[in-house]
């Protein structure tokens, strides 16, 4: 059995854009959609998979679809049938989220918890429906991006666009700057290259994934400007997430949570295998 891409639904306006989101990308991924409803009651259930069973059907009507009701705590739920989910896709704004908040406490225990990549679908229409023919990743130092990487590959494969790859670096916050200085690098501030960084991390990827057009970006701005400044013509924009030595959950770490909240267009947060 193919393993489907969940969509969580509360009835939200946000979340039915979440099953329309996640209905398109069943399409490109061939595979089942399932729509999850949690709750302490079921009340609304029937109304709220209704309405959210026909935007699925209306956006691919070709599409396997199941549905789901569990009574118990909806991050929970998500969580929990995630274990055997290619993808746990939710609304950036839930029924119950409070007022100033960008991001449902729903999404951010999710996306902070989940064994599998969580997409928060947000931003403006035309971000959501693809309309830039662009996918970024965030790309660090060090092997925690290689989940992500790989996770941001098949989704411009997919969708046959191009993928960005983006690796920001900046000196100490409160730090002088060091004079500018054409042809050297200053090892006291980096153990490599920030370019080899971004080609290291390419390269097992890439060659994986070789027809993929590839772009690379290296900016000496902090991460998280350089993440939303790239999103700004994105469809997607996806980031890695370390797991927390000896606590259950992901690090998701202060670049991740300004995703979570400001990034124009849908954010997937994968967790480094």
């Amino acid at each position: 059995m193919t393993i489907p891409l969940v969509v969580g639904i509360d009835g939200s306006e946000a979340s039915l854009e979440a099953v329309d989101w996640a209905a398109q990308e069943a399409t490109l991924r061939t595979v089942p959609l399932h729509l999850l409803y949690a709750a302490g009651q079921d009340q609304e259930a029937t109304d709220v998979l209704g309405a959210a069973t026909g935007r699925a059907r209306e956006t691919a009507p070709g599409v396997p679809l199941s549905t789901e009701v569990r009574h118990e705590d909806a991050a929970l739920a998500l969580v929990d049938i995630g274990r055997n989910a290619l993808a746990l896709v939710v609304g950036s704004r839930g029924l119950g989220g409070l007022s100033g908040m960008l991001l449902g406490s729903v999404g951010l225990a999710v996306a902070a918890r989940a064994d599998c990549p969580v997409v928060v679908v947000r931003g403006t229409a035309e971000h959501r429906d693809g309309r830039f023919g662009s996918v970024v990743v965030g790309v660090e130092e060090g092997e925690e991006s290689g989940t992500a990487l790989r996770f941001a590959l098949r989704e411009a494969r997919a969708r046959r666009c191009r993928l960005v790859a983006v690796h920001a670096w900046s000196t100490s916050a409160g730090a002088p700057a060091a004079p500018r200085t054409p042809g050297w690098y200053a090892p006291e501030l980096h153990r490599r290259p920030p370019v080899q960084v971004l080609d290291d991390a390419l390269r097992g990827p890439a060659e994986t994934y070789r027809y993929a057009s590839v772009s690379r970006r290296v900016v000496e701005v902090p991460a998280r400007q350089a993440l939303l400044e790239a999103a700004s013509e994105a469809d997607l924009l996806v980031v890695g997430a370390r797991r927390r030595k000896g606590h259950m959950g992901l690090q998701l770490g202060l670049t991740n949570h300004a995703m979570l909240h400001h990034a124009p267009c849908p954010v997937a947060v994968v967790p480094q295998i």
